[in-house]
């Protein structure tokens, strides 16, 4: 990519700050040459094959012909996203890498090590050039002679800006340290399943061991240490005092690899990561492919049946401080974990991996339902299961809280078990819950590894406990070892961590809803679902013209994630259907748009999703114009008009107080303007959110004024 074509205004938040901009063009002008920096060469490394790697699970996705046309930042980028491509390798924004690169200086023109390393909060899989912090390597080190010790470490991401490079803004992540001190030009840190399941088990060190001589490796453990400056130290002391090492493997975090080059960094590092598969999968055919104690409870033949059947109410109870977008997988691994005799007890002692943490909290809920006792108890344990989730939830937060820690957050669960139907998971929207669903099951390969390398008891400290940490924090169970509860707060409430949060985009005025409209590929129908889209809505379509529909849709990708909308062929005699659809993929349903003549139905079939999930909802119907059309010589109030508003205000008071009822009067066909259409589509969305929120059986006509157009 030439420089002049570079980007650069993607770096600033808005297009104007041209403050931003210039400082990012002027350090894309001084990449104008760049190299792999001349690092002391090391003692050869007894690293994987690396032109030719025996690959049994991954697979080598490198493309000479594209790396060829690539400068060294470039070559950073495609092998990050060649990483980023595959969740056995990492998960979505999890790891970062690096490439310590000589530049020219844009003040002194001379050649200096500039640090590039994945930026706060980036994904591996999508980061693009610009995505990556650059740091002079040497301000970088310099901080070690300020540095007050691990208490204050947090400290030292105040000074990471003073070591950026060229002026770039984009923030450097608080692994950022952990690069800057291995001696190595290239560094991938990732937390593949199988490199974590083996930091994570309780003879992990040991098997390590036993994995080094199996595949002539020369590894290195490190115990736990949550990541930063201090975790940074110890990895350069790690490589000092281990000549020729070739990987670290983090205590219940993850694993460090590195390479000469950026193809021998990537091939190191999924020749590692498949090798460490070949090893556990050795471990599970010496065990009989039992996991997890063995099944105890069968899967429900009708799981998904159920599964849409509970999940208005189980969202409801989730959502009493503020509503989440649902997702469900009852996938062969979330099954198999379900249903087994130790998930249980797996679940509640909660993950290790600290990316795996963040997006699942301290432990998911544990719903201790077997199918054979019906859906009525599953929604009484549900309840019993939320009240003890939220009681220990707040005990851990009043616990560990600090002065300085931020306030505690919403104390629901990020993840609900149901043996028989699979794992629900929830966030703010369609992506965050399915991301989340995502970790939870990387966590699931964790405990499923470290439990099948189970061997000779463990006595003593297990090995990912480091000196002056209490033993006794670390539970263990069938060999699988959790973060300590204090640990995981430190992550969950890091202010680090929260200072992420708080950089994130405000929520949209539709967000966390979800929308039904009917007529969808009709002029107001379209104009709605693409003003819900910009407004932050999921949105489920419903059209007869099952074509027009999805050409909706399609639209709809322009203003909004894929995942955020879907498309239903369903005409207003098949509501059931339509509904589900918004059930099944979102949890449930908060708006629901159609036509007037569906007033009887629609109030039947909605009226048991808005009880179910006991919040507010909202029904605006398009109604007939010609009765509320304003004419010369008609009166204000004819008598179709009068029955139309009748009608609204009889269903609104049937589905009171929880659900408000209004209508939208315009005309349509022929004499239904593009412009009209739009102001139709900004009444229906006003009435329906909450903007008009103390709003029912209202009808607003919408019409052109007399003698206007």
């Amino acid at each position: 990519m030439g420089l002049d074509a570079t980007p650069y205004e993607m770096l600033t938040p808005k297009a104007a700050d041209r403050s931003i901009a210039v400082r990012v063009r002027d350090f894309y002008r001084v990449v104008s040459w760049v190299r792999t920096t001349d690092l002391p060469r090391r003692p050869p490394m007894n690293s994987p094959e690396t032109e030719n790697p025996n690959l049994t699970f991954l697979e080598d996705r490198w493309d000479p012909a594209i790396a060829a046309s690539l400068d060294e930042p470039e070559l950073l980028r495609y092998r990050s996203n060649l990483l980023g491509s595959d969740l056995r390798i990492t998960n979505f924004a999890g790891g970062n890498t690096s490439s310590k690169l000589t530049m020219a200086d844009p003040l002194t023109g001379q050649p200096v090590q500039v640090l590039w390393v994945k930026g706060s909060g980036g994904d591996l899989g999508s980061i693009k050039r610009q995505g990556f912090a650059t740091l002079y390597q040497q301000k970088l080190l310099a901080i070690e002679n300020s540095y007050k010790g691990v208490e204050l470490e947090d400290e030292v991401v105040d000074l990471f800006p003073h070591c950026a490079f060229g002026g770039n803004p984009v923030p450097a992540s608080i692994d950022t340290p952990l690069h800057g001190f291995l001696p190595f030009p290239h560094v991938d840190h990732l937390h593949p399943d199988w490199a974590i399941a083996m930091a994570a088990a309780a003879n992990g060190e040991a098997k390590m061991r036993e994995f080094n001589r199996e595949f002539a490796r020369s590894l290195v453990w490190l115990p736990w240490q949550r990541p930063g400056f201090e975790l940074g130290l110890m990895l350069r002391r790690a490589v000092e005092q281990n000549p020729g090492c070739d990987g670290i493997l983090l205590g219940g975090h993850g694993l460090f690899t590195w390479g000469q080059t950026q193809r021998q960094c990537y091939l190191s590092t999924i020749a590692t990561i498949d090798q460490m598969g070949r090893f556990i999968e050795r471990h599970r055919q010496a065990k009989g492919n039992v996991v997890f104690g063995g099944e105890v409870v069968a899967p429900c033949p009708n799981r998904g049946d159920l599964a849409a059947e509970i999940a208005p109410f189980l969202r409801g109870q989730m959502s009493t401080k503020q509503r989440y977008i649902a997702h469900f997988s009852d996938s062969t691994d979330v099954l198999g974990f379900v249903n087994s005799a130790h998930g249980r007890e797996l679940a509640f002692l909660g993950t290790s991996c600290p990316d795996h943490f963040i997006r699942t909290k301290i432990r998911p809920l544990f719903v201790p339902w077997n199918p054979g006792e019906g859906i009525e108890a599953l929604r009484r344990k549900i309840v019993d299961g939320l009240a003890e989730y939220r009681r220990q939830y707040n005990d851990y937060y009043q616990t560990f809280a600090t002065k300085d820690s931020p306030a505690i957050r919403d104390a629901v669960p990020a993840v609900v078990l149901i043996p028989g139907l699979g794992m629900f998971s929830f966030g703010k929207s369609k992506t965050e819950a399915r991301i989340t669903s995502e970790f939870y099951t990387n966590a699931i390969h964790v405990m499923e590894g470290a439990t099948l390398l189970a061997g000779d008891d463990v006595s003593g400290p297990v090995p990912q406990c480091p000196a002056g940490m209490d033993p006794a924090s670390f539970k263990v169970f069938t060999n699988y070892v959790a973060l300590p509860a204090l640990e995981a707060f430190r992550i969950e409430y890091w202010l680090l961590e929260d200072l992420k949060l708080r950089r994130q985009p405000a929520e949209k005025e539709l967000s966390r809803r979800v929308v039904v409209i009917f007529g969808a590929a009709s002029p107001i129908g379209r104009h709605t679902a693409r003003m819900a889209a910009e407004r932050g809505a999921h949105i489920v379509l419903c059209d007869a013209d099952p074509k027009a529909c999805s050409r909706v849709r399609e639209e709809l990708a322009a203003v909004a994630p894929l995942e955020f909308t879907a498309a239903v062929p369903a005409d207003l005699e098949s509501v059931a259907t339509a509904l589900r659809t918004a059930v099944a993929g979102f949890g449930g349903v908060d708006i629901v748009i159609a036509d007037l003549p569906a007033n009887r139905l629609l109030a039947a079939e909605t009226r048991a999703i808005f009880l179910d999930q006991n919040l507010d909802g909202s029904i605006v119907l398009a109604a007939s114009a010609t009765s509320a059309k304003m004419e010369p010589g008609k009166k204000s109030f004819d008598r179709d008009d009068a029955a139309m508003r009748a009608q609204i205000r009889e269903l609104a008071a049937s589905l009171a107080p929880g659900t408000r009822v209004n209508a939208v009067a315009s005309v349509s066909g022929d004499e239904q303007t593009e412009s009209l259409a739009a102001s139709c589509a900004e009444a229906v969305l006003f009435l329906a959110g909450p903007r008009s929120r103390n709003t029912t059986g209202c009808v607003i006509p919408v019409d052109r004024a007399v003698g206007l157009d």
